[in-house]
């Protein structure tokens, strides 16, 4: 059997998708094992160290092999949903494949939201699935489901082992899939009886052929080059990132082709810390909660060159209002159902983004052309105008009451020299970390950005210390969403892994709360949390640390007082202005650009 070092994932292969494997190479040994034990050996091929889950009957025997070994460590969570969202921190915050482990019939139908969630951020995930007995599937057993349809569309590829013999290269497959191309979820449904057989076991696969799917990684050298030519006669360039940038590890080409080219730079919500935020050339993020200058550069640009970002309605707004501006697209994306999407595309060019990136620079390194100085002046000179409109400007001095937005710059300030993760849940809180934390790593951001869910922040949390162990990891997290993961400080307790809860309480269903404002002309309908708990009273409960602050006079010393405590997790309720809104905002079905700046403008 091939063995890597605990927390090693193997490198990323191009790998196809649904097709039958070639032979591959086997270590001589050979040995009758449970298919539950093969199961498990495969984990541990593939350098798997941790695995979240739930036990229940159709995965006893699964359970049963984990007991009787020592190379992964199992998390017991107080939630399937919760088993995802951590396997998915984990992954996010390392690059790593996470692994999660449900039961059949309710644990894989509480597991979706989690599968769903990877599914719509391209995060690298396999999902074992406990399954009734192949002779009972299809008969409505006690906890079966139909795993395979329910999951479907929500998955990059999932399968369903019928035959003990198919264990093996069903989990080379399945983690090659989720790892290669455009990453993503990958469900493998697992009948208790499969679990039990014993076979002859020869060993895991060192290699995989498979036949009908290869992800392109090799951008066409002619459109590279002719977007390359844009580039560089371009006279109000800018550069549009997202998610792809951190998935594909192209960071330092993405720095070193805006260095070397001197061109203003955006990122959507999952591309946060591709780019340095402390970096002039950085205008923030763009979108409906993103900087005046971002949007504005967005629709006023005449080459705009898209690096793994996919065009999505939060970041563009209004697709009509946005075509009107007349600028040259250049799209780069390693899924070709990606590009042109949305929008209307002038180059497209399908590949992987560090491949395609470091043809570019190479192409760059051998060209003496260079965008000219006048009119980067020129288009600097107009960002500098936008940005003179200070945006993200809030009541700073206000004594009485706590801003959140100060909340987030003063976490950011203590921490700028620590090896820092900051995980989040969704809504107003979610925006202001995005907007008040100055992100300058890759995979330090940690939140869901397509789905939108709603308490992944603590089982985030969990995951991304269980990967990042020396590291300091907090959760922005708001009142309402914080209770729905609550039951998972129990499983911080268990394991050790002290995480910083920040809480910006306001006793709102916040954005729920702002949109009632602006839109239903301040019919709160539904949006008021009226009976909260004690949380300084329930971490403790938990076991854990619990802190009040209401006072902006005190922000600094309780969040200093919560760093102090390395090996305990502390949750920091603070009472934050129930009426602040996040600012600026994008409508629904409004322009970029139409953005409303301050309460002014409501």
């Amino acid at each position: 059997m091939q063995n890597f070092p605990a927390g090693h994932i193997p490198a990323a292969a191009a790998l196809p998708r649904e097709t039958s494997a070639a032979p591959a190479s086997h270590d001589a040994s050979s040995e009758e094992l449970t298919g539950s034990e093969i199961l498990i050996r495969c984990l541990q091929a593939e350098g798997v160290a941790c695995l979240w889950g739930y036990p229940g009957g159709a995965v006893l025997h699964v359970y049963d092999a984990l007991h009787r070994q020592q190379q992964i460590q199992h998390v017991l969570v107080r939630h399937e949903q919760s088993a995802v969202h951590a396997a998915d921190g984990y992954a996010r915050a390392t690059g790593h494949v996470g692994v999660a482990l449900v039961t059949s019939g309710p644990g894989l139908t509480n597991a979706v939201t989690g599968i769903a969630t990877a599914y719509m951020d391209s995060i690298p995930m396999v999902v074992i699935s406990g399954q009734v007995p192949t002779r009972d599937i299809g008969q409505d057993a006690f906890q079966e489901c139909d795993t395979v349809g329910i999951t479907r569309p929500i998955v990059k590829h999932n399968f369903l082992i019928k035959d003990p013999r198919d264990i093996v290269q069903t989990l080379k497959k399945a983690f090659h899939i989720a790892r290669s191309g455009r990453p993503g979820p990958v469900v493998v449904d697992f009948p208790k009886d499969v679990s039990a057989s014993r076979i002859i076991h020869a060993g895991y696969p060192q290699t995989l052929e498979m036949r009908s799917y290869k992800p392109t990684l090799q951008g066409h050298g002619g459109q590279i080059r002719k977007a390359l030519q844009l580039l560089l006669t371009a006279r109000r360039p800018y550069v549009y990132t997202g998610g792809g940038v951190i998935l594909s590890g192209a960071c330092d080409e993405l720095r070193t082709l805006v260095d070397r080219l001197g061109f203003p730079v955006t990122s959507t919500l999952m591309g946060l810390g591709a780019y340095p935020a402390s970096d002039p050339k950085f205008l923030g993020m763009l979108g409906m909660h993103g900087t005046w200058e971002a949007n504005n550069a967005m629709q006023d640009c005449d080459v705009l060159l898209a690096i793994g970002a996919r065009f999505d309605d939060r970041v563009i707004g209004n697709v009509e209002h946005f075509a009107q501006g007349k600028r040259k697209i250049i799209h780069i994306d390693i899924d070709p159902s990606s590009i042109a999407k949305r929008v209307k595309v002038d180059v497209p060019i399908v590949g992987d983004v560090k491949t395609v990136l470091v043809e570019m620079l190479s192409l760059l390194d051998a060209s003496d052309v260079r965008p000219a100085p006048q009119d980067m002046a020129q288009w600097w000179s107009a960002i500098g105008t936008w940005r003179a409109r200070r945006c993200l400007d809030y009541d700073r001095g206000n004594t009485y009451v706590i801003k959140p937005q100060r909340v987030i710059e003063t976490l950011c300030d203590i921490t700028r020299n620590e090896d820092v993760y900051i995980a989040s849940d969704v809504g107003q809180h979610q925006m202001w970390a995005a907007q008040y934390f100055r992100f300058e790593k890759p995979r330090r951001w940690i939140n869901s950005g397509g789905l939108g869910t709603m308490g992944v922040s603590i089982p985030f949390a969990m995951g991304v210390k269980m990967g990042r162990p020396d590291s300091e990891v907090y959760c922005i997290v708001g009142d309402g969403s914080v209770q729905m993961s609550t039951k998972e400080l129990s499983t911080c307790l268990q394991y050790d892994t002290p995480i910083k809860i920040v809480l910006l309480n306001n006793r709102y269903l916040g954005m729920v709360r702002q949109q009632q404002q602006i839109s239903h002309e301040g019919r709160y309908s539904q949006s008021y949390l009226d009976a909260l708990p004690d949380f300084v009273k329930l971490a403790q409960a938990y076991g854990h640390v619990g802190m009040l602050i209401e006072r902006p006079a005190d922000i600094e010393a309780a969040l200093r007082e919560a760093r102090a405590m390395r090996d305990r997790t502390v949750l920091l309720d603070f009472r934050i202005d129930p009426t602040e809104n996040v600012f600026p905002v994008v409508e629904v079905g409004k322009g970029i650009n139409e953005m409303l700046l301050g309460s002014e403008d409501l």
